[in-house]
């Protein structure tokens, strides 16, 4: 892309002050901005305001089953799970492209020890687990690992320093998040240099159309993969194309299906799966309105009690059907550094918008989610902090519970 066309593209929206400093750079750098304009997609910003944060529509109920229905079934689901496994329908897509800045590292958050008397990564719990699967069926999944460009090089590093945790190597790929750009509450597209717009991973709801960009629809389709089970880089007990979970969602005929676990209270900062206007969806915390909160049953328990752990089943098939068209973005305040009257501005408070895809909009878009539930001291852990709730202390403590050794 030229001057001229990039003159003419940010003024058809209303983004001609990315060129405010062109006249001061040099011809490297002018190649770099002009790359980065080129980059961005200007016509996800057209209906951006739509997707602010909305009334939440008719709740109820998601289809789930229990874990007492799980047990009864359990023998049925397990055989007919493994069977797809042996037959190499199946998958895995690790989501793995933040940082551990919250825990006190400045690399992967897969890479936090979270071993007490040894060296034992977040990598490393989720990849036991998935190796054991592979043990049992006598076949490695593929794996497929989304990282982001503040951490490729260093995730792709430690699989090989670790020699991929014994799992087979040429069954993992690693690719990158797409990202997008990070605007003011204006909507104009900040600067992160002075040659350079920001962005920003583009949010977890982009991790298959980043996958598909990155060519892997290609191996997909020639390995004849139809599921893909995708899950979070947070959760130590994550338990990784389950046979069990796998064999409960062919046998419910639905394309989606996703992990949960009853919430503690209410008031738990989670995501809950049920349905809005009949579709399947994610309802976050922030969202959930009182008079579904606090609802309960004729037994006392919360209507609106399953949480998702960020563990899912989607059907390649109908993935490719709802991602021919892009999934939304929401806006996402936050705190971003940028230029400001030709300098690095470093805000103390919200300044601007991350553009975020989410997993909720896909889910939606899947004709229907089916909740697993499983017991929570077995299958979540979430890592999210130093201390307090979803930390590393309570997942230390659960993963001692579960007989790992740390």
């Amino acid at each position: 892309m030229d001057y001229s066309a990039a003159k003419a593209l940010l003024e058809k929206y209303n983004q001609s002050h990315l060129l405010e400093y062109y006249g001061e750079l040099d011809g490297e750098s002018r190649r770099r901005l002009l790359s980065g304009i080129a980059d961005i997609d200007f016509a996800a910003f057209e209906n951006l305001t739509f997707h602010r944060k909305k009334e939440v529509g008719a709740l109820s109920p998601a289809d789930t089953v229990s874990l007492e229905e799980i047990e009864k079934n359990r023998e049925e689901y397990y055989k007919t799970g493994l069977d797809a496994i042996k037959k190499g329908k199946v998958a895995a897509v690790l989501l793995a492209g933040g940082q551990g800045t919250r825990l006190g590292i400045n690399a992967p958050k897969g890479t936090f020890n979270i071993g007490v008397n040894k060296w034992l990564s977040i990598f490393e719990c989720q990849m036991r687990d998935l190796l054991r699967v592979a043990e049992r069926a006598g076949f490695y999944p593929h794996l497929f690992i989304m990282t982001s460009v503040i951490n490729d090089g260093q995730t792709r590093a430690f699989f090989k320093d670790n020699n991929y945790f014994g799992y087979d190597g040429g069954k993992i790929h690693f690719y990158m998040q797409k990202t997008a750009p990070a605007v003011s509450f204006e909507g104009k597209i900040l600067l992160q240099e002075k040659c350079a717009p920001v962005l920003t991973p583009n949010g977890n709801g982009g991790w298959y159309s980043s996958l598909i960009e990155a060519g892997c629809g290609k191996l997909i389709n020639d390995e004849g993969i139809e599921w893909l089970n995708v899950y979070g880089v947070d959760n130590v007990l994550q338990k990784i194309c389950d046979p069990v979970f796998l064999g409960a969602t062919l046998s419910s005929g639905l394309a989606c299906s996703g992990k949960v676990v009853k919430k503690v209270n209410a008031e738990e900062k989670v995501g809950v799966l049920c349905k809005e206007d009949g579709l399947s969806t994610i309802v976050e915390y922030y969202e959930m309105p009182d008079r579904y909160k606090y609802e309960t049953d004729a037994a006392g328990q919360l209507v609106y009690r399953y949480g998702v752990t960020l563990n899912y089943f989607f059907n390649v098939k109908k993935l490719n059907e709802v991602c021919a068209s892009p999934l939304p973005y929401h806006l996402a305040e936050k705190k971003i550094n940028c230029i400001k009257d030709g300098k690095v501005f470093i805000p103390e408070k919200p300044n601007g918008y991350k553009l975020e895809t989410l997993t909720v909009d896909l889910v939606k878009l899947m004709g229907g989610c089916l909740g697993f539930e499983v017991v929570r001291e077995k299958e979540f852990a979430p890592v999210k902090n130093m201390t307090g709730a979803d930390s590393v202390d309570t997942a230390r403590a659960l993963l001692i519970k579960n007989g790992v050794q740390i």
